[in-house]
């Protein structure tokens, strides 16, 4: 497996991993499919994405948006890591999320931050490992199918944009 950048080259595959995400409900409280159109938009020229392939294609994908609109938080990113069902628990998403902390740093930005259902311990797992800190929880922060759904909090600063 080798990451990489994205490019709108990709947003049909990105829009597809997305779309089980969705289906699956173990990673976003979205529940309207989204097509390559809608991925598109997610490149601003700012906000770094990177897919991850292997022999079969993309089976992977992390990406940033903007956190908040004050120029303050102008350094933090969101970020969400998404893989294919049939590449799930094959290191895909490690290898996402390595990729995304090196180009989030090169674009910038001083932390990253996510939001993570508490039963997706898979993901949180990962982020643990990779040195995001759970900072708390979001208690029925949404619902979802009609049901609440806690959060867990995360983040991670990335040291070498925060010289003074």
């Amino acid at each position: 497996m080798r990451a990489r950048p994205a490019s709108p080259a990709d947003a049909e595959a990105i829009a597809h991993i997305y779309n089980e995400g969705i289906e699956d409900r173990v990673a976003t409280f979205e529940t309207r499919p989204r097509g390559p159109e809608d991925v598109r938009t997610w490149f601003d020229g700012i906000h770094p994405i990177v897919v991850v392939e292997d022999e079969r294609g993309v089976v992977a994908f992390a990406s940033t948006s903007t956190y908040r609109p004050r120029e303050c938080y102008a350094g933090i990113a969101e970020f969400s890591v998404y893989v294919a069902r049939d590449g799930r628990g094959r290191g895909a998403g490690r290898v996402a999320m390595e990729a995304l902390i090196r180009e989030a740093e090169r674009a910038g930005f001083w932390k990253l931050v996510s939001r993570v259902f508490v039963e997706n311990e898979p993901s949180l797992r990962l982020l643990r490992s990779l040195g995001f800190r759970e900072v708390g929880l979001y208690e029925k922060h949404a619902r979802l199918d009609g049901a609440w759904r806690d959060v867990m909090i995360v983040e991670r600063l990335l040291p070498s944009n925060l010289a003074p």
